[in-house]
């Protein structure tokens, strides 16, 4: 198996393409921490499948906007299962606004959120990644980083500098044999899409070319690819996964 032996974080992996990626990551060998922010009960559940499947697995809770929080949950999982090898930078939230409503403190949340929160948990596991000279991550953008989306200011500078923030510590890294990539999903059938009203998500189906929404297992295959050994070449790369509707203006 892929991961046999490896040991993995999983950031938002309670539902969604979190809780997809960590059951394909547990299906292939690894050990997983399944962090998450307010559901303990989905993350136990999640952790109860990962054990089904014969792996050991716990769940771990952080605000990973708040960088203490998340250096004692990296101190945690490292002394539970040992030393974290496979990251997945996956939590987030949209928090839709428009323009004329956007506030300075929904962007302050936003950007904690989905950008310093990611960063927090890249600087908390990079030290072990060091010491044992491994590591793979992968943090979760979005097409909304590249094409304009509206009522997505701070969500989309925020993925924006996910990328940037993949393409820039790929040199460092790499020297330490530790290769970190991203991925830009679509439009996912994930939870965060069930809050958008059914002509919303049916105007998402129908302008995406592949003619319907993508699937959590889907984005979690793209994600393990590029963890595994297969992606051996590939660092600093940002992988487009959205059924062709990053060609949408």
């Amino acid at each position: 198996m892929k991961f046999q032996g490896r040991v993995a974080l999983v950031t938002g992996g309670s539902r969604g393409i979190g809780k997809a990626t960590a059951l394909k990551l547990a299906g292939e060998g690894a050990t997983v921490a399944v962090h998450y922010s307010r559901s303990s009960a989905k993350a136990e559940e999640v952790c109860e499948q990962i054990r089904a499947l014969g792996q050991q697995a716990i769940p771990v809770q952080a605000d990973i906007a708040d960088r203490e929080t998340v250096n004692r949950m990296v101190t945690a999982v490292t002394e539970k299962l040992g030393a974290i090898e496979l990251l997945v930078n996956n939590a987030g939230d949209v928090g839709d606004m428009t323009f004329e409503a956007l506030t300075p403190e929904h962007w302050d949340r936003i950007i904690a959120i989905n950008l310093t929160g990611p960063f927090n948990v890249l600087w908390a596991v990079k030290q072990g990644m060091i010491s044992q000279q491994f590591g793979r991550i992968v943090n979760v953008s979005s097409i909304a980083a590249l094409a304009v989306r509206p009522d997505q200011l701070p969500y989309a500078a925020a993925k924006a500098g996910i990328i940037s923030l993949t393409k820039s510590c790929c040199g460092p890294l790499a020297q330490h044999n530790i290769r970190i990539n991203s991925v830009a999903p679509g439009a996912i059938a994930t939870d965060m899409l069930n809050e958008v009203s059914p002509e919303m998500k049916e105007q998402l189906r129908s302008t995406t070319p592949l003619g319907r929404l993508g699937e959590p297992e889907e984005m979690a295959g793209v994600i393990a690819f590029l963890l595994s050994e297969e992606s051996s070449y590939m660092t600093g790369s940002t992988v487009i996964a959205s059924g062709g509707r990053i060609l949408i203006p």
